[in-house]
């Protein structure tokens, strides 16, 4: 069965974003139409509802969209999964933060940090670089 493909406006209204942040979005390359109309309208593919959650993610995570579009285009891995899984991480480092002396704050402050600048850097590892 062949899926139905999304004009911008309702590729923005599934995604929560005005239709504007999916031009923007286009325009910097983190996403791509999959096809054109005969009057030239861009159509979109369903999966780029989790394109644009995942781009908004790593937004949220202070990732400039300039450096996300690069990494997205160069990495063939599941970035969200990976996201997931340090998002919990993190999450548990916070819950241990509340709880912890004020040395210990500035501690855990400081690891939480450093793991959103490697973050950033995975992010710029080309997939090539990866490969065993």
């Amino acid at each position: 069965m062949t899926e139905v493909l999304l004009k911008i406006g309702e590729l923005a209204a599934r995604a929560g974003v005005s239709s504007r942040t999916v031009d923007y979005y286009t325009t910097l390359g983190l996403l791509s139409p999959t096809k054109r109309t005969a009057g030239n309208f861009r159509l979109y593919h369903p999966s780029d509802v989790d394109r644009i959650h995942l781009v908004q993610r790593l937004e949220v995570e202070g990732l400039p969209l300039e450096q996300i579009a690069g990494a997205l285009g160069t990495s063939h891995v599941d970035v969200s999964a990976i996201l997931d899984r340090i998002n919990e991480d993190l999450r548990t480092l916070q819950a241990a933060t509340e709880t912890a002396s004020p040395e210990v704050h500035g501690l855990l402050a400081a690891i939480a940090t450093r793991v959103h600048s490697l973050i950033t850097v995975a992010l710029q590892i080309p997939p090539d670089m990866l490969a065993p």
